[in-house]
């Protein structure tokens, strides 16, 4: 390690030694792509729209067993939406909890990780796609093996996933969202 005796500004302190445990922060350099994440500096939007996709994979995941279970068992579309929609937010939380925990954390805190990290995006991202579902004439009639069903789950979540890649740039920018995550990885 270098001796530091003299900083213009700082005054006289002999070395920093106290940072023993820190090393020269080569392994921060894997990250530097990641840009900054807690309101420091500029947020792209394909840092936003990588937050948006892990969001769009959970959500459509669920979404896609809860209506295949609901359609399996013959219930009506409002059980089924809503089972589709907590079927989301179980795998969206999910995958962020499978990776945080991966990386050392207790399950305590990845939950609170995982709620910190993506319960904007999941709300924005079910509101959407759910209202872009329920606003096209006979898309809720279509079944599993019909085109329109899969094309109108597809274009709700292209819309979805448009509308809320600038809520996770926002949230990113603040320290929020998917920001809380990055640490992990």
């Amino acid at each position: 390690m270098q001796e530091h005796t003299q900083h213009t500004g700082h005054g006289d302190h002999a070395d920093h030694t106290h940072h023993a445990g820190h090393g020269d922060h080569t392994q921060h350099a894997a990250h530097a792509d990641h840009g900054n994440h807690a309101g420091h500096g500029a947020v792209t939007w394909a840092m936003a729209a990588m937050a948006t996709l892990h969001c769009l994979t959970g959500c459509a995941v669920g979404e896609v067993l809860g209506m295949v279970i609901g359609t399996a068992f013959g219930w009506s579309n409002a059980p089924t939406m809503i089972l589709a929609i907590v079927l989301a937010f179980v795998f969206g939380y999910g995958f962020t909890l499978y990776g945080v925990t991966r990386a050392g954390v207790g399950l305590a805190a990845a939950v609170r990780v995982a709620l910190a990290a993506d319960t904007v995006s999941i709300i924005v991202m079910e509101a959407v796609d759910n209202g872009v579902i329920l606003l096209i004439p006979g898309a809720m009639e279509a079944q599993l093996a019909d085109a329109e069903f899969w094309l109108t789950l597809a274009l709700a979540f292209a819309i979805a996933f448009l509308v809320t890649t600038p809520v996770n740039r926002w949230l990113i920018g603040r320290g929020k969202g998917h920001a809380v995550v990055h640490q992990y990885h």
